[in-house]
């Protein structure tokens, strides 16, 4: 694992949204494609502005979703209006099916929809030590195959991407920021089996946070 201290939230939006860039360009390079999968929430919005204006060739990429709150198109609770910026630029999004009224089906048809591979997955990390759409106390993280059903969660059942998904990528990010993160990474970094954050394999994962997330870290704090 690699973690990387940025002085701010936006000096870390912008050392992440450098870093994806830098993956999906290299990817490009490599085989003429690239692939990523972003999660939601308020943290990124301004890495995925950064990331839009990256001159990654968005015609060549792939966007999948990470989590999704279920919840009718258009609604602002949608996470996929956070996506608009890249597909603005030209990158081909592959939304969750949320509304499709199937569960068992909605899942099938997004894991067939998945890369073999995926380049990098875009992870946050919640006040309660989650990722993902992976609720603290349940196993959803764990379910078989790539994409799971969650549950009600913070007033809203979502579907999600499996720890299987997760860790089979290449590379995975973390961007956390603000001081309500200080402790889940803390946490996370010494081994606290409870966070759900722990399912995320640690090889090949950057963690991107500003100095107030890792104000509790040895060497940083005080």
């Amino acid at each position: 694992m690699d973690v990387r201290i940025a002085p701010d939230a936006a000096t870390a939006a912008q050392v992440a949204a450098g870093f994806i860039a830098r993956v999906l360009r290299a990817a490009v390079s490599r085989r003429g494609t690239a692939t990523l999968a972003l999660s939601g929430g308020r943290t990124p919005a301004a890495m995925v502005d950064d990331l839009a204006g990256s001159g990654v060739d968005w015609r060549r990429v792939g966007v999948w979703q990470v989590d999704e709150r279920v919840a009718p198109d258009g609604d602002p609770a949608r996470n996929a209006g956070l996506l608009a910026p890249l597909a603005a630029a030209g990158a081909r999004l592959h939304l969750m099916p949320v509304t499709a009224g199937d569960g068992a089906g909605a899942r099938r048809r997004y894991a067939a929809s998945l890369p073999a591979q995926l380049d990098l997955v875009h992870l946050g990390l919640g006040d309660d030590g989650h990722t993902a759409s992976w609720p603290p106390g349940t196993d959803v993280a764990e379910q078989p195959g790539l994409v799971a059903w969650c549950p009600e969660y913070a007033g809203r059942e979502r579907l999600t991407l499996t720890a299987a998904a997760v860790n089979a990528a290449r590379r995975r990010l973390v961007l956390a920021t603000g001081p309500a993160k200080a402790a889940p990474l803390e946490g996370w970094l010494l081994g606290d089996p409870a966070l759900p954050v722990q399912h995320v394999r640690r090889a090949g994962t950057v963690v991107v946070v500003d100095a107030a997330a890792a104000a509790r870290l040895p060497g940083v704090a005080g």
